[in-house]
């Protein structure tokens, strides 16, 4: 125990130098791109649309953080954006929006460790973030450009012969808020019909066939993939209007093409999605009283709390009135694999943690000032649920 603490609170003694994002708001993103770096350099060499070539970083990224970089679309289009780390490291991106909603996420669909999305992307600023997936010191490179540019990534080819376009004519046709459960090799391409402008959500489910989605407009463009969104799950979430029309669902698996994939088309729901961010800990909930977070008032010394839960994230919030250092610790009580997730109070995340030191367990180190502070606790997914014990602890800077 006073190894891991050792070797957390050293880690909190290096910070990543990086350069604010000129002319940038400090709520860019939902906050997360207040301390971001543009990738071309400067913000007018970072628009994707009009960049003579791809646009990149080298990130150097410590324990329980991660890089932020920006890029900008000047265009609606189809953009590819990746992550590699040296030496076989396992990155995780993310892409949000200027409001700060997750438009893209990937773990390994650049090949090997590396991540990659290629998305449809709407006029706007976007923050892409890289960090580790055990949480543990990274280097690596983030990539932005279009899809006729030079990729970083390899990219991966699933076990089944994926459609480069979708094919109407052998399409089941989905009804919307009615599910339909069928294995890949039965059914591999999906449609449905809008008759006036709305935004939809499209899901595929099941773990165990680790799903992909695509969807395309009636004439073969190319609106959004998805591939693990929750878990091994796929979801696709057109928030923009979508005009009305036909359109086709192209879905493929990574795993066993032989189990049944519930498909599900619905109409995008945005405070649903906002609840899903929740439970996920992608997102801190208001303390407003209309989400359940457990007020825990000034942390002091050490607290301990119990609780039982499974992919939902359950939440706490403290308050801290000195400068100091926080130690948050996730144990499973038997089986379980708990996540960590920590914000302040304006909604940036500033740690995660999974699998620390070669356990399921996580733990989380944070420099703090004064200021309230929330932290979410997960299982991995919600095929694991059970016990865990958290531990809170308040370190306050040795007096001279």
């Amino acid at each position: 125990m006073i190894r891991a603490i050792s070797k957390a609170i050293a880690a909190t003694l290096f910070t990543l130098a990086a350069l604010p994002a000129l002319g940038e708001d400090a709520n860019l993103c939902g906050g997360l791109g207040v301390n971001g770096q543009w990738l071309g350099g400067d913000e007018a060499s970072s628009d994707i649309t009009t960049s003579p070539a791809y646009i990149e970083r080298m990130a150097l990224v410590l324990m329980q953080n991660e890089f932020v970089g920006l890029f900008s679309v000047s265009q609606d289009g189809n953009y590819r954006i990746e992550a590699e780390g040296r030496g076989g490291g396992d990155t995780v991106l993310d892409v949000r929006n200027a409001s700060g909603d997750i438009v893209a996420s990937d773990d390994d669909s650049g090949g090997g460790a590396s991540s990659r999305a290629e998305n449809f992307l709407p006029v706007g600023t976007y923050c892409v973030s890289m960090r580790s997936f055990d949480s543990s010191p990274i280097t690596g490179f983030v990539r932005a450009g279009r899809l006729d540019q030079e990729p970083l990534t390899p990219g991966i080819v699933p076990p089944t012969n994926e459609a480069a376009e979708c094919d109407l004519s052998v399409a089941q046709a989905l009804t919307f808020g009615q599910p339909v459960a069928n294995t890949w090799a039965e059914q591999n391409f999906y449609s449905f019909q809008i008759d006036a402008p709305a935004a939809v959500t499209i899901t595929a489910e099941n773990q165990d066939a680790d799903p992909t989605l695509k969807l395309f407009d009636a004439s073969g463009s190319l609106l959004g993939n998805n591939d693990d969104f929750d878990g091994l799950n796929s979801r696709i979430d057109m928030a923009d209007m979508l005009p009305a029309g036909q359109y086709c669902v192209a879905l493929d698996v990574y795993g066993d093409g032989s189990l049944p994939i519930t498909m599900t088309a619905k109409i995008y729901d945005a405070m649903e999605v906002q609840m899903n961010l929740y439970a996920r800990g992608d997102a801190s909930p208001p303390l407003d009283g209309s989400y359940p977070v457990k007020l825990l008032g000034e942390l002091q010394t050490r607290l301990r709390q119990d609780v039982n839960v499974s992919g939902d994230a359950a939440w706490y919030t403290f308050d801290i009135y000195d400068t100091g250092l926080v130690l948050i610790e996730a144990i499973a009580q038997g089986e379980g694999d708990p996540m960590l997730f920590m914000y302040d109070d304006l909604g940036r995340q500033i740690g995660h943690n999974d699998d620390n030191d070669g356990s399921l367990d996580s733990i989380l180190t944070v420099r703090v000032q004064p200021g309230t502070y929330l932290v979410a606790v997960r299982q991995l997914d919600d095929q694991t649920q059970g016990p865990i014990r958290m531990v809170f602890e308040r370190y306050v800077p040795a007096r001279p």
